[in-house]
């Protein structure tokens, strides 16, 4: 079977050669556990059951996953094992499982799905660069939402993601999200809906109310998740311009904007751009 099922349309057999995403058509992941450091309304108390996949479909240079995502350390598992982990995930106590970077998945984790459907929320946590054909393929097995939107310029996506056409995709995905899924929260966990992220960058802040804009005024009401963990990660060593943290002006001008523009959902103090957040890969 030839994989088109994101963006960028490789048209290749996995099953022969890997795909833009680096992957085969086995699934690979790095890490499973109860992850804390999600939205308040995502790890709740016991912690999201997250799910690290390995390979990415979009590449970003500056990447916090940049060992999984893009040198593809971690573990093939079959489809059965993948299902088994969800139930063990919610065994342990997982107020949700939550699909860490799936996009190259969709067909696989449908499959997973299909054999143990838990009772607990599932999160598709993703980049935002998907194909409308992917979304209706996973709708029904997906509660929640968590895309990333990362650019409102195709020029800083084509050169820090390898992607020239991720504003237009995005917009179209997201929109896609927020049409099927409306919020339900429950016990101070989100059972259904969408969080939209947003990582302000050095330079960017432009950009980044210029998301919040748009948000505002073709999402309506839907939570905003306003990062601040920015740190250089993985090849931004050889872009200068953005081999830095954000500074407090830039953060002070993106989290005004928000503000003013009266968004709800959540904002990260500048001081978690640590890397003590990232996770220690198991494989």
């Amino acid at each position: 079977m030839l994989c088109n099922l994101c963006p960028r349309q490789c048209n290749v057999d996995r099953s022969k050669v890997v795909g833009f995403c680096g992957q085969s058509d086995k699934v690979k992941i790095a890490k499973y556990c109860l992850f804390n450091f999600e939205e308040p309304l995502i790890s709740g108390k016991n912690g999201s059951g997250a799910i690290f996949f390995c390979g990415c479909s979009l590449k970003c240079v500056f990447c916090q996953n940049y060992e999984i995502s893009t040198l593809s350390k971690g573990k093939e598992i079959s489809i059965e094992q993948l299902a088994e982990i969800f139930k063990q995930l919610e065994d342990m106590g997982a107020e949700n499982i939550n699909l860490v970077n799936p996009t190259h998945y969709v067909l696989q984790i449908v499959q997973a799905l299909k054999i143990y459907k838990p009772k607990i929320p599932i999160v598709y946590n993703t980049h935002g660069y998907e194909s409308l054909l992917a979304l209706r393929l996973l709708n029904d097995f997906v509660d929640v939402y968590l895309p990333d939107f990362k650019y409102f310029d195709n020029d800083c996506a084509k050169k820090y993601s390898h992607c020239e056409n991720y504003v237009e995709i995005t917009k179209k995905a997201i929109k896609f999200m927020r049409e099927q899924k409306p919020d339900i929260i429950e016990n101070g966990i989100l059972k259904q809906g969408v969080i939209v992220r947003h990582l302000i960058m050095p330079l960017m802040t432009e950009q980044s109310i210029q998301i919040l804009k748009w948000i505002k005024e073709n999402l309506g009401d839907t939570m905003v998740s306003l990062m601040a963990q920015y740190v250089p990660y993985g090849e931004a060593s050889k872009h200068s311009e953005i081999n830095r943290r954000i500074t407090k002006r830039e953060y002070d001008k993106v989290v005004n904007a928000y503000l003013d523009l009266n968004i709800s959902g959540f904002v990260q103090d500048r001081e978690s751009a640590d890397t003590v957040y990232i996770p220690k890969w198991d494989y």
